[in-house]
């Protein structure tokens, strides 16, 4: 089953590639794990969870451990598109500075968070369509900046696995 999952991914990363993006300019990363990746990725966020003291991050590590893949997405780089329109927090788009946060950095151009989102939405889709279990998890994304799985201020994973019960629902916190 883990080759038609990997295929899967795959199908995932396209739908992520070809989704609409603000002026057609694409600033999203995309990069499917699969085997030893996954586990250095699951073993980083245990490792992330209990420097941080924070939370579920063992909880997640499990879910990927058990994943056949897992899709990564993230902003490429925080260009911002040139709107002036202040979501970011900034009246102009030329004053926007990036500094490095304890899990990402910030502040980004909205419009470019948008991008990944929706290229997000667009993947989950895919996987739903193929009856692949999945889930959006950020905890995955900053073990793999951690890892340079993936480059870019801001990430985010999909682990999916194909097993009778959903393995990314009804799991109790492991860690308060």
């Amino acid at each position: 089953m883990s080759d038609v999952m990997l295929m899967v991914a795959e199908l995932m990363a396209l739908s992520a590639r070809t989704a609409p993006k603000s002026m057609g300019q694409d600033y999203v990363n995309i990069r499917v794990l699969s085997g030893d990746d996954i586990i250095a990725l699951a073993d980083e966020m245990v490792c992330f969870g209990q420097e941080s003291k924070k939370i579920n991050f063992d909880r997640d590590a499990d879910n990927v451990r058990r994943s056949d893949a897992v899709l990564l997405l993230s902003l490429k780089e925080n260009k911002p598109l040139g709107l002036n329109c202040g979501a970011c927090g900034y009246s102009n788009c030329a004053d926007l500075r990036e500094k490095e946060g304890p899990e990402f950095a910030g502040p980004l151009c909205a419009w470019r968070l948008f991008d990944v989102g929706i290229a997000l939405g667009s993947a989950v889709k895919t996987a739903s369509i193929l009856n692949a279990d999945n889930r959006i998890m950020y905890r995955v994304g900053i073990a793999a900046r951690r890892l340079g799985m993936i480059e870019g201020p801001v990430a985010v994973g999909v682990p999916i696995s194909a097993y009778s019960k959903n393995i990314y629902y009804d799991r109790p916190e492991k860690n308060k």
